[in-house]
């Protein structure tokens, strides 16, 4: 369950708390207070932490997670906690992230793959075509056979649904 040190000895941050949660590389910065007399006081800013329930579809749960704006606008781009954690570098995850992504490796490990679709090598008639239009036809609701544009663009949308259905295992 717990990575081994070489694992950690990635990880060097010097703000501590980034060590508790996915902080996206973000750390305490420091600067100076300056008010119309000029007179400079030192000061720091923290990041912008909170703490959120992130859905995982690989755990099947909620993970509670302390993360900051800037990680939280990451995770939305790459489409959720388990891409972001996988596809992020040990120096930007910290320890959390490290541990995440063991979490999530450990539980894909555990439940069985399912079979992969496997492309035919048959070769396709004119029947198999017009069978195809006929399909599209009904699905997208329309009075004649659709043209031959319209029914390719209806089976790749209709592949790609089935792609993603299936999951696929990257360890």
């Amino acid at each position: 369950m717990f990575p081994t040190l070489p694992i950690f000895s990635v990880v060097s941050q010097p703000f501590k708390r980034s060590q508790l949660g996915l902080f996206q590389g973000k750390t305490k910065q420091y600067g100076n207070n300056v008010p119309f007399s000029k007179h400079k006081t030192r000061r720091t800013w923290l990041p912008n932490v909170q703490r959120k329930r992130l859905p995982s579809e690989a755990l099947g749960e909620d993970v509670r997670v302390k993360v900051t704006t800037r990680a939280l606008r990451t995770i939305k781009k790459h489409g959720g906690i388990d891409n972001y954690v996988e596809k992020s570098s040990a120096k930007v995850l910290g320890h959390e992230g490290l541990r995440l992504r063991l979490k999530i490796r450990e539980h894909l490990a555990q439940q069985k793959p399912k079979k992969a679709l496997k492309p035919t090598n048959q070769a396709l008639t004119l029947a198999d075509a017009r069978q195809a239009r006929e399909q599209a036809m009904k699905a997208l609701g329309l009075e004649s056979l659709p043209n031959a544009r319209r029914t390719i663009a209806f089976l790749r949308h209709q592949r790609e649904n089935i792609l993603r259905s299936v999951p696929i295992l990257s360890l």
